[in-house]
């Protein structure tokens, strides 16, 4: 029988490997090209990448830590130009989501069910649990990984 759990973590697992493989070779010019005026280039979806893993693993430390917390969403588009995200060091926004999702990985794997379904309330998606949560982050990075891989 399939594991929901199991199978969020193995996909969170994989999103570093997968999207350092899908930008390594590319030229930094290609990196930072905008395929249109209000499209993010290979860059900002990395960044964006990083950002996110690093409110999805303060969400769950809050999930886990505080009864029912509410999870403010944040506005991509003004993190986006507030960080630069055109300018910013691939490598190092590699180094930082794969440090980041070593943190939330070791906190998941350490979770027993009811840790799974503690809950939060999203500003933005309503009520949610851990493991609802999860699956929502799991599946926001496939479809960033496929946006890179036609970016490319």
């Amino acid at each position: 029988m399939l594991d929901r759990r199991v199978e969020i973590v193995k996909t969170l697992r994989a999103t570093p490997v997968v999207l350092r493989a899908l930008v390594e070779g590319i030229d930094d010019a290609r990196l930072r090209r905008r395929p249109a005026p209000r499209e993010w280039a290979i860059i900002e979806v990395v960044g964006h990448l990083a950002d996110t893993e690093e409110r999805a693993l303060g969400r769950v430390r809050r999930m886990l830590a505080e009864e029912d917390p509410v999870l403010a969403p944040f506005d991509q588009e003004a993190l986006a130009e507030e960080r630069r995200y055109l300018g910013l060091d691939p490598e190092g926004e590699l180094a930082r989501l794969e440090r980041l999702r070593a943190e939330h990985l070791a906190l998941l794997v350490g979770l027993d069910g009811p840790g799974w379904e503690r809950t939060g309330r999203h500003g933005q998606h309503g009520d949610m649990t851990v493991e609802l949560y999860e699956t929502h982050v799991a599946a926001e990075e496939v479809d960033h990984l496929a946006q890179i891989a036609r970016l490319r």
